[in-house]
């Protein structure tokens, strides 16, 4: 894909400063049905993956931002968690497997024509996990949960591979939502290293993680976590 001198001259500045795409102006919070104020307690903490300072935005996030500027054109927002009720964590497990069956997987390359990331919706039931993620995160949007919690979320899979998922921030630590695995995970039973994912407060900055999440459990029960 060719682009325009100005985009081509963002989409450096982006990387080498990690800088916001787009402004965003304060708003007003969402709803509380789905969300508490983010406030960690001591417990919480070990259940939550700590970031750093802003780093560098991924290509695909600009690019998609560039094709689809309303995605990206939306206002700062205090962070804010999910609740983790019973009632809500059935709509993470329904949506991640309605997501996962739905998308038929197919590499960046194979899908797309270019090495270069390419995110979007399935707009043809076809795509790698950027698509499995993005795709969550607007349903999960649909469903009433606020975007503060829904992070794109970058890491190394147990193979040292590049590959992308979605974290929840939950009142009870986050939970991955991930198209490898049906299961939805706290963060530190993935074995993936994390690198880097969204702000809460805004999209459009990206921060650093760089730690490991745990050891890889293909099973684990997040109803306990459910108060």
């Amino acid at each position: 894909m060719r682009h325009s001198p100005v985009l081509v001259l963002l989409l450096g500045f982006v990387s080498l400063t990690g800088a916001t795409l787009l402004p965003a102006s304060p708003a007003s919070a969402q709803s509380t049905l789905f969300k508490s104020r983010s406030s960690q307690s001591s417990t919480d903490g070990l259940r939550s993956a700590a970031v750093g300072g802003r780093t560098s935005v991924p290509y695909g996030w600009v690019d998609f931002c560039h094709r689809r500027p309303r995605e990206c054109r939306v206002p700062t927002l205090p962070a804010a968690n999910v609740k983790l009720t019973a009632r809500n964590l059935r709509i993470l497990k329904r949506i991640n497997q309605k997501a996962n069956s739905a998308i038929q997987p197919v590499s960046n390359f194979d899908h797309w024509g270019t090495m270069m990331d390419h995110w979007d919706y399935p707009v043809d039931g076809k795509g790698d996990c950027k698509i499995y993620a993005l795709y969550k995160r607007k349903l999960l949007q649909e469903a009433g949960f606020p975007r503060q919690a829904l992070l794109m979320t970058v890491v190394r899979d147990l193979n040292n591979e590049g590959h992308t998922v979605l974290t929840v921030k939950t009142d009870k630590g986050d939970l991955i939502l991930d198209n490898m695995v049906d299961e939805i995970r706290p963060w530190n039973a993935t074995g993936y290293y994390f690198l880097k994912r969204q702000s809460q407060q805004n999209p459009n900055i990206w921060l650093s993680v760089n730690q490991r999440g745990g050891t890889p459990k293909t099973l684990t029960n997040v109803a306990k976590l459910v108060d």
